[in-house]
């Protein structure tokens, strides 16, 4: 059986602004997910969000839901590199931000769901599930990092 669903939550030092800033920005969001900056951004429903993760190739996405400051989410293709996601081939990725108000930071949650949905082999997918699983922590460390630097 494939796995379908990975989650992460992560207590971040800033504001729900800041992280939704860090999150969503250009700039920010190749430093922190990809290897540089994102070739494009269109930041709507429906909108292009284009990854350069060097090695592994340029890596497109598609926007889902654009709520600031409170949810971003996208799919993406877990295919060949540059392979446009669809239905059979592309997990969503759903960030939801929500203020603490014990610490005035933000709780940052990250949910990637459908890689039991995907149309691959059953061993690429659940190497796809395994690689991100394991990939996620260390994004996460880095935007977080990005989001408690007090200067931008």
């Amino acid at each position: 059986m494939i796995p379908n669903t990975i989650e992460r939550a992560i207590l971040i030092n800033a504001s729900r602004e800041r992280v939704w800033s860090v999150l969503s920005e250009p700039a920010f969001l190749g430093r922190w997910f990809g290897d540089g900056e994102p070739v494009k951004v269109d930041l709507r429903s429906g909108g292009l969000l284009v990854f350069d993760h060097g090695i592994h190739g340029v890596i497109p996405a598609r926007i889902q839901t654009v709520e600031p400051p409170r949810v971003l989410s996208w799919r993406w293709s877990q295919g060949a590199a540059g392979e446009e996601p669809d239905d059979s081939n592309a997990t969503l990725v759903e960030f939801t931000l929500t203020e603490d108000d014990s610490t005035g930071g933000t709780w940052l949650t990250m949910v990637e769901s459908g890689f039991a949905h995907l149309r691959l082999p059953t061993g690429e997918a659940t190497d796809r599930h395994r690689a991100n699983s394991q990939n996620w922590p260390g994004k996460l460390d880095q935007l977080r990092a990005d989001c408690e630097q007090t200067t931008a």
